[in-house]
């Protein structure tokens, strides 16, 4: 984690910018609708896209249908979605899909040029690091790691209910 002042710019590729906020819809399967981090940089409202769209073209199988990586993760962690036909489960996905492009699509960004300190505890920062064909994303400071932690915890609540 970032320990003395560094800046970097908001479309520095290598870093994954967020604020806390609200999407303006309600979502269940979909994870990133389910999270309270708002993309504050085009790089990062790239990212989350790219990121929809490869976890999307994953396929599995449930319930003997096969279905999407959203679908399958959204089924696997939130309980409450095993009461709903998998058949429903699908146009959900789509329809909070759509949303959440819709949404990207409209977000005010932070001017690409504009500098940031990655101590800064007014966003969230993530270092973005390949391993493999994997993209992972370090928090860079302790505001973005204490948030990170409680996202997981609620992932963690959420899925054992």
């Amino acid at each position: 984690m970032a320990k003395k002042e560094e800046k970097i710019k908001f479309n520095d590729l290598n870093y994954a910018i967020y604020k806390i906020g609200s999407w303006k819809n309600s979502y269940e399967v979909n994870l990133i609708g389910n999270s309270n981090e708002i993309p504050q940089s085009q790089v990062t409202k790239n990212h989350v896209e790219m990121s929809m769209t490869e976890i999307r073209k994953s396929s599995f199988e449930i319930e003997n249908k096969v279905v999407n990586g959203i679908v399958a993760l959204g089924y696997q962690l939130n309980p409450n979605l095993k009461k709903i036909a998998i058949d429903d489960l699908i146009k959900k996905e789509e329809e909070e899909y759509n949303n959440i492009i819709e949404e990207l699509e409209s977000l005010k960004l932070e001017d690409n040029e504009k500098t940031i300190d990655l101590n800064e505890n007014d966003y969230l920062i993530y270092k973005l690091e390949k391993d493999h064909h994997v993209t992972i994303a370090k928090p860079t400071n302790e505001f973005t790691q204490a948030h990170h932690l409680k996202e997981i915890e609620k992932l963690a609540k959420q899925s054992t209910k």
